[in-house]
């Protein structure tokens, strides 16, 4: 017979125990699939003695939520005590059903008590009579204390009871088979005039009133499921049992574009500073140096609107940088504690990957994860963790959007642009930056002329998107393309909002390949050896690691390995049809190739480091001797086997000690090397040239020797001097001087000159005459003028002298005694009276000679009368 007994009283102290019991045993069939308790409880083969069935049920009270993904449904009817949780809260309700099946087994025990710590243990031994009818015995040892706590989920509280108990419990069956359960430190829930706890294996144990165990599956019940504020799916989390499971509105922020941010709890609004900013902190520090930040610039010429340009992630002792290389790209680098690092990273409970098109920052133990791509970036972080605990321009993850523009004061803003401004944080490279600045104005987020919308913004609204739509509303990205397509035509950012648009609607599961409708203006290059798929695995299954968890339903996109090939490593970047081995020469190989890199032979094996090298081994080869002069040992590439260079004698002539001589004039320096030797031999041969003053004449070419001579180069060659003979021949002179002249030797010149040794003046009447020095002469028509020529100084000077003749009167003459005086320029006569004394007298007169006149006139004396030719 089944009954049903509800405890209604209890303190969580352990009862106190007869030390003889009976024993009750009650069998039944648990609901399929569901699980069956661990304990199984086997009735004697053969009693004799009578049996006492009896069931207990229990109905617990408190508040708790309990849900699982897939949770089993019974197949048939099954005797169970039902328990109905009701929790409230604001924005979600969540109605849970927790069913517990009652009929495992049901067992009367002796208890012994004694006091004990808050974590002390519990220790049973269950015997089950075999043949005999003797009563089972058990021994039970330890107190059992109740302890009160507060869980949350979502935004509902729950209370429970709890309890820590170590059991062990010895069941025996006939035939001396013992069957050994043992839970340690598990989560027991106190009831009102019961204790029970879990075992790992979603088993619960109740201690029932009068002495009994009870022992049953936990069978957990879906909950409704509530709707989040951002708009986004709720997820599974599993509960501190581990056994049921409860929905949770992540926390989960965008940003992209000049840009544009969606909160934790949906809020969407653009921000256009161009400084660094707290994305995410913590409002109650659980977590040393932990948050997230963003580096924005202008990134117009107008310094209109601002890109991302670098997303920072600090957590404990590092800090990522995931900075943007080439501006409104995909190209980005990532550092860490400012050292550039490769990818994957992971590092004191932090990881980094490439996922698709995204670079990620993983923090398993905080259950967070950070995408940034260069254009636009999002932070998934669970409620469970950071619920009601965030501030930054990421808000404030409660599913409630009320209080999303809160400052850092905890005061709430009036528009989320202005809170945007006051999280900025200190930047050395940004000094006009200033943390806790006030704005004059909230930006602008509107153009000032209406545009016409892109053709690709319409992708978001049109078919295209269509199967997401469902998921994740549109509107606000729509919104945020406009903006950007007609703030910044010419950048292309309208792309980001497609891109963070599709990357949203991924994360809830759905799949868009979208760029192939942008005719080129959002298309994504991958390299030559991999694929574009806008629907790629989170994260690209490696010959080094496990295949994708087939249950993941979420993708990215992204450049992956074509299909028949895969990644061979997630640090090793290379394609591969088989997973064979990748060095650094990343080409593939396959396992047991034998190959030559870096001077090393190789073989490529299955498991181990892979491929495992030696030293590659050269063949002998003959040592060239070269010990003659000049020559050196060379290594030459060998084109048959790189890594083995062959070694030659090279010749260098300067290392020669035998200099070349220096030849005379007329000779050259010849040289030749003999056959086998490296160094050359010199003589001085002729050039087959004249030689004269220490110059050289190529021949038939002119050799000044003198002006006297004409010579020019032969090509005789005197046989003495092996130099070619210069022939010369005198160079005729013309001694013909003109009138005055006299032809005369010069120094240096072989013929002389004519030099003027007489003077030569040219007469009224255009004759010349010819006067040597100290010479006077009269000129042949006028004996009045008289030429004369000087030496002065070797100097050549020749005068003209006119006589001025006195008063003459022919008539006051004496007929018959007219005549010229000596000079034949002058008349004399006798006058007609008596002579008249000679006497002096003076006149005034210029004076002319050769054209030239005195400027003033000249006394002169002169006689008069009769004189005697003395007188003169």
């Amino acid at each position: 017979t089944l009954s049903h007994e509800t405890t209604t009283t209890g303190t969580g102290s352990p009862p106190t125990a007869s030390p003889t019991t009976t024993s009750s045993t009650t069998t039944s069939t648990p609901p399929s699939p569901g699980p069956t308790a661990s304990t199984t409880v086997s009735p004697p083969s053969a009693s004799t003695s009578p049996v006492t069935t009896t069931t207990s049920g229990v109905t617990e009270t408190g508040s708790t939520t309990a849900t699982t993904p897939k949770s089993p449904t019974p197949s048939q009817p099954a005797l169970h005590s039902t328990t109905i949780v009701t929790q409230t809260s604001s924005p979600m309700t969540t109605t849970a059903t927790l069913t517990s099946l009652t009929s495992t087994s049901v067992v009367t025990i002796p208890i012994t008590s004694e006091p004990s710590s808050l974590e002390s243990t519990a220790s049973s031994t269950l015997s089950l009579p075999s043949v005999s009818t003797s009563p089972m015995s058990v021994t039970t040892s330890g107190t059992t204390p109740t302890a009160s706590f507060t869980t949350t989920s979502g935004t509902t509280s729950s209370n429970f009871t709890s309890i820590t108990a170590t059991t062990t419990s010895k069941i025996f069956s006939p035939g001396s088979t013992s069957t050994s359960l043992r839970s340690t430190t598990t989560s027991a829930v106190t009831t009102a005039g019961s204790q029970s706890w879990l075992f790992c294996n979603c088993t619960k144990a109740v201690c029932i009133e009068d002495n009994t165990i009870q022992v049953f599956p936990i069978i957990c019940n879906p909950p409704p499921k509530p709707t989040c504020a951002n708009g986004l799916s709720p997820v599974q989390v599993i509960d501190e049992d581990k056994c049921c499971w409860h929905w949770e509105c992540d926390c989960y922020c965008t940003g992209w574009g000049d840009p544009h941010y969606m909160t934790f709890d949906g809020l969407y609004y653009s921000y256009q500073g161009n400084c660094t900013y707290v994305l995410v902190e913590e409002i109650n520090k659980t977590v040393d140096n932990f948050g997230v930040y963003i580096d924005n610039y202008h990134c117009d010429t107008r310094d209109v609107v601002s890109c991302p340009r670098t997303l920072i992630v600090r957590h404990e002792t590092q800090e990522v940088h995931i900075a943007t290389v080439k501006p409104n790209t995909l190209q980005v680098e990532v550092t860490v504690n400012k050292q550039v690092v490769a990818l994957p990273y992971k590092k004191f409970g932090l990881s980094i990957y490439e996922s698709g098109i995204n670079r990620v920052v993983e923090i398993p133990e905080l259950k967070m994860n950070v995408t940034y791509n260069g254009l636009s970036f999002s932070i998934r972080m669970a409620y469970s963790r950071f619920g009601n605990n965030t501030h930054g321009q990421c808000g404030t993850c409660n599913n409630n959007t009320a209080d999303d523009c809160m400052l850092p004061n905890g005061n709430i803003a009036e528009n989320c642009e202005t809170m945007a401004d006051h999280w900025q944080v200190i930047d050395p490279s940004k000094p006009q930056c200033s943390p806790g600045l006030i704005p004059t104005k909230a930006p602008s987020t509107t153009t000032k002329h209406p545009c016409e919308e892109s053709s690709i913004c319409k992708l978001l609204l049109g078919s295209v998107f269509e199967p997401c739509h469902d998921f994740v509303q549109p509107e606000k990205y729509y919104a945020a393309c406009v903006f950007d397509s007609c703030v910044l035509p010419n950048l292309d950012l309208e792309c980001s909002s497609l891109q963070i648009y599709a990357t949203t609607c991924a994360d809830q599961g759905v799949c868009i390949d979208w760029r192939s409708h942008t005719n080129g203006v959002c298309s994504y290059k991958c390299p030559s050896d991999k694929e574009y798929r806008a629907c790629g695995p989170i994260k690209e299954a490696t010959c080094k690691s496990s295949q994708q968890n087939e249950t993941s339903t979420k993708q990215v996109e992204g450049c992956f390995c074509p299909n028949g090939t895969m990644l061979y490593d997630s640090g090793v970047d290379v394609c591969v049809k088989t997973c064979g081995c990748v060095g650094v020469d990343k080409i593939p190989r396959q396992f047991g190739e034998k190959f030559t890199v870096d001077c090393q032979d190789c073989i490529c094996l299955e498991g181990g480091s892979g491929i495992v090298c030696e030293p590659h081994e050269c063949a002998k080869q003959q040592k060239a001797n070269c010990d003659g002069e000049g020559f050196y040992e060379v290594n030459e590439v060998n084109s048959e086997d790189f890594c083995c260079p062959i070694v030659t004698c090279k010749c260098n002539a300067s290392l020669c000690t035998t200099k070349a001589p220096k030849c005379a004039l007329g000779f050259e320096v010849h040289s030749h090397i003999p056959s086998g030797q490296c160094c050359p031999v010199y003589q001085c041969v002729p050039k087959g040239v004249c030689v004269h003053q220490k110059a050289e004449f190529l021949p038939n070419s002119s050799v000044f020797v003198d002006k006297c001579q004409n010579c020019f180069c032969t090509n005789e060659v005197n046989i003495s001097t092996q130099l070619n003979i210069i022939s010369c021949e005198h160079i005729p002179c013309n001694t013909y001087c003109e009138p005055g002249y006299d032809h005369q030797p010069v120094k240096g010149e072989c013929c002389g000159r004519c030099v003027q040794t007489k003077c030569i003046i040219h007469t009224a009447n255009n004759s010349d005459l010819i006067l040597s020095p100290g010479e006077f002469k009269n000129d042949p028509y006028n004996n009045c003028t008289i030429y004369s020529c000087a030496n002065i100084h070797d100097q050549l000077i020749s005068s003209t002298s006119e006589i001025t003749c006195p008063a003459f009167n022919e008539e006051s003459c004496k007929p018959g005694t007219i005549a010229f005086l000596p000079n034949g320029c002058c008349k004399t006569c006798a006058p007609l009276d008596s002579p008249s004394p000679c006497f002096v007298r003076q006149r005034q007169d210029f004076i002319v000679h050769k054209g030239c006149r005195s400027v003033d006139r000249v006394v002169m004396t002169e006689c008069e009368g009769t004189c005697g030719t003395s007188s003169l």
